[in-house]
């Protein structure tokens, strides 16, 4: 079953999850129509490769003129309509930039194997639980009641001015019918009348003067009541849920929401504002003794700035906080000189503010690095599919200024990866009479000069994010506070699902948990420090490598020896599994069962790949080609199924870089008629074991017994024993 077709089938309430990443961007329509196309290419390998997005895009391009043919036969008006304006779409925004739409392409597949995930996960932990509370769900709906009251009563205040305005008219037309009568005319009984019938009026417009601002100023009450309670808490509530998804989490949903009642409330003020200002209007043409306009009215109009201001400066947030295109799961980690985007969106979405607002985008203000590329943009109601009033900062580069001090190059890792900043940003409102500066700022981001220092910078966002709601806290190192190893523990499943398509279980949870503490504790009581994770948490976060991540959704994860060999020991022999190295951190490595001609069943563990091996083959094609080498000297690939029992080259072929016996011929393998050559990873197992003939045939070892040579043998023995070898074929 293709994973469109599990996603078809979750609940409502995962379902909306998935409504939400599927924009303009990349459309739903075409995620459907092309599930099984889009689901067998690979977006996150394009996503770094601009010659294969290229590629990619057109393929894409393609595809929908397929489905164009093929509903254009169908007579389907609205489809069709549909598909030339998603191509169209697609084309004029990833025509100069097709590794962005691999990007994102790539996100949304992860995002939906996590969703997966979560959603066949049977409890929820901690973090999630506390994002789904009912009582922030009951809070989210009375605030939307409570705007759409204010806003009714504004609108039903708007009918009692209007009714005061014409009363007033009425009165000053017949007062000076009464003033431009000769002085004899006034004395008349009639007159006389008239005047006793103004002055009934004259009171009834001193009552409804009173009765207005009595309601503008409720009006006003609601509004500030509103905004100082609920309002903030909501905003709060979405700015944390914007933390917990950055490090993994559900995806935070509600802005659209958030925008509403802003705009709203935002309207409902300038209504207001008009409101009092009519009655200024008013008052000039008519006052009395005791009246109560000039006395109300100023303070109420200063409450009504002041609660714009303050609605406006909350409505400035970062949508998007700044994140790499190169690596979109670790937001907030920059590299000095590449790229990165952020989006931020004004929640006041009013039409007369379109490209009218000018955002300038800086970083800290400790001299150290500055921005460069285009840091000055406008917002507007454009850009974004579903018409926010936004902006997208898309070709900003952080660059370290040298130091006079010269004490950059003694700066070490932990020092570098642990040291926050900040992007800010700030605009200028001009509406209605009123000028606003606005100011905000992204989460604390880490900056790294060397993508090796990756690892390092992302376990100090996790932590950051998981242990405080500070949006703005710089100096959080000098003192970091301990974390919940159960709230740990949950977004180390979060990590893992992003890639793997699936959370840990609890097996795997109980195994990090005696990694991280080292003994067997209760998740919930547990409080894990920061220094004690730095010491382990490359284990959780392997190093970045573009041939990794294909082979990642097929890793067992985190499984101990035992388990592994409880889980292979009745399954047909050459069945292997993935798993990451207890011992070396970022590894992995593969174990595959075999069977004595005594019937007894054996195990085989290859020392584990890091980084520095793997940039010699894809992990895919060291499984493909592996091979061992018994003491017959006949080599063979002794892994034959994925465990379960998934066959090895229906999980890894689409992932193969070339098939091992296409060999070109000497006039058109490149350079001056060579044969081109292939490296093939081989290991060798003697049916003696208890008498190896050299170093070299030597089986593969496990850390464990790594350690136990390193004591007793030099550096150069070791290294010949452990390596495995590369026959050049």
């Amino acid at each position: 079953m293709s994973q469109w077709s599990q996603v078809q089938q979750l609940e409502i309430k995962f379902l909306e999850q998935v409504d939400q990443f599927y924009d303009d961007n990349f459309p739903m329509e075409i995620r459907h129509l092309l599930a099984q196309w889009i689901e067998s290419q690979d977006w996150e390998a394009a996503s770094n490769n601009e010659a294969m997005a290229t590629i990619l895009l057109q393929n894409l391009l393609i595809q929908v003129d397929e489905q164009l043919d093929r509903v254009s036969q169908e007579k389907n008006l609205l489809l069709i309509h549909n598909l030339k304006r998603i191509r169209k779409l697609l084309q004029g925004k990833y025509h100069g930039n097709p590794m962005h739409i691999a990007v994102i392409i790539s996100n949304c597949l992860r995002e939906e194997r996590r969703i997966l995930a979560a959603a066949s996960m049977p409890v929820q932990g901690p973090l999630e639980k506390s994002l789904q509370n009912s009582v922030v769900s009951e809070r989210q709906r009375n605030v939307e009641h409570k705007v759409s009251a204010i806003k009714n009563s504004a609108q039903m205040t708007d009918q009692d001015v209007k009714y005061l305005e014409d009363l007033q008219e009425e009165f000053d037309f017949r007062y000076k019918t009464i003033q431009s009568l000769e002085q004899s005319d006034k004395n008349s009984a009639l007159i006389k009348q008239e005047m006793l019938a103004l002055q009934a009026m004259l009171n009834t417009l001193d009552y409804k003067r009173k009765e207005v601002l009595s309601k503008i100023g409720r009006v006003i009450h609601e509004i500030d009541m509103l905004m100082s309670n609920m309002l903030t808490e909501e905003l709060l509530d979405w700015k944390r849920r914007q933390q917990i998804a950055c490090i993994g989490g559900p995806l935070h949903g509600g802005l659209d929401q958030l925008q509403n009642c802003f705009t709203l409330l935002a309207e409902s003020l300038f209504q207001v504002r008009r409101q009092l200002e009519k009655l200024d209007e008013l008052l000039t043409r008519l006052t009395y003794d005791g009246d109560p306009i000039p006395v109300q009215r100023p303070q109420l109009l200063e409450k009504v700035n002041f609660l714009l201001y303050n609605l406006f400066r909350n409505s400035f947030v970062v949508e998007r906080q700044p994140c790499m295109p190169t690596h979109p799961q670790r937001p907030m980690v920059l590299k000095t000189l590449i790229q990165f985007t952020v989006k931020l969106r004004l929640l006041i979405k009013l039409p007369e503010l379109n490209y009218q607002i000018r955002v300038k985008a800086t970083i800290d203000n400790n001299r150290r690095f500055v921005l460069c590329g285009t840091h000055v943009k406008a917002m507007n109601m454009d850009e974004s599919a579903n018409g926010s009033l936004s902006v997208e900062f898309r070709h900003l580069q952080p660059k370290e200024m040298k130091s006079s001090a010269g004490s950059k190059g003694n700066e070490g890792p932990h020092m570098v990866t642990e040291e926050l900043h900040s992007i800010s940003f700030e605009t200028q409102v001009c509406l209605y009479g009123l000028t606003i500066n606005l100011e905000t700022s992204s989460l604390p981001v880490v900056m790294i000069s060397n993508v090796s220092q990756l690892p390092n910078a992302w376990a100090s966002i996790i932590w950051y994010n998981l242990s405080t709601n500070d949006p703005q806290n710089l100096s959080f190192f000098n003192n970091p506070p301990a974390a919940t190893l159960s709230q740990l523990l949950e977004v180390l499943s979060w990590q893992f699902s992003s890639y793997v398509g699936r959370g840990l279980n609890s097996e795997q949870l109980n195994m990090l948990a005696e990694k991280l503490t080292g003994q067997q504790v209760s998740y919930n009581e547990y409080q894990l420090s920061w220094a004690k994770f730095c010491k382990v948490h490359l284990y959780f976060f392997p190093k970045a490598n573009p041939r990794f991540p294909v082979t990642l959704r097929y890793i067992m994860g985190f499984v101990s020896k035992e388990k592994e060999r409880i889980l292979l020991k009745d399954k047909t022999p050459g069945t292997f599994l993935l798993r990451f190295s207890e011992s070396n951190l970022g590894g992995i490595t593969f174990t595959w069962v075999d069977q004595l001609e005594n019937g007894d069943v054996t195990f085989h563990s290859v020392e584990p790949y890091n980084k520095g091996r793997l940039s010699a083959l894809p992990f895919a094609d060291i499984l493909r080609d592996y091979k061992v080498i018994m003491a017959d000297n006949v080599p063979e690939n002794p892994l034959k199924y994925l465990y379960p029992d998934i066959p090895k080259d229906k999980a890894f072929g689409k992932h193969y870089s070339c098939q091992p016996n296409e060999v070109s011929k000497p006039s058109d393998g490149g350079g001056k008629g060579y044969v081109p050559s292939v490296f093939i990873p081989v290991s060798k197992i003697l049916n003696d074991s208890r008498d190896p003939h050299s170093p070299s045939d030597l089986l593969p070892m496990s850390p464990s017994v790594y350690a136990v040579l390193r004591e007793h043998l030099s550096p150069t023995v070791i290294e010949t024993a452990v390596c495995c070898k590369l026959f050049d074929s």
